[in-house]
């Protein structure tokens, strides 16, 4: 059965507040070169139908107003 990736992200638009908090704790630690830190999560499944993860992130695993998604699949 094919493995899924889904990686969901907030569009670049938003104020990714996390991702700030993370960078500025990078800087803090000395890793100035650190920019533009987002943050988001990485969903695996396996299905035998990858067709229908489109329409899973459009239902349940991604908010689209607000989030953007890849999909990967392996196999």
């Amino acid at each position: 059965m094919p493995k899924v990736t889904v990686t969901v992200t907030l569009k670049p638009a938003l104020l990714d507040a996390q991702g700030r908090t993370i960078q500025e704790a990078l800087h803090s630690l000395g890793y100035t070169d650190v920019a533009n830190v987002r943050v988001g999560k990485v969903i695996e499944l396996e299905t035998a139908n990858p067709a229908d993860v489109t329409a899973m992130c459009e239902k349940l695993l991604a908010n689209p107003v607000m989030e953007s998604y890849k999909i990967e699949v392996d196999g």
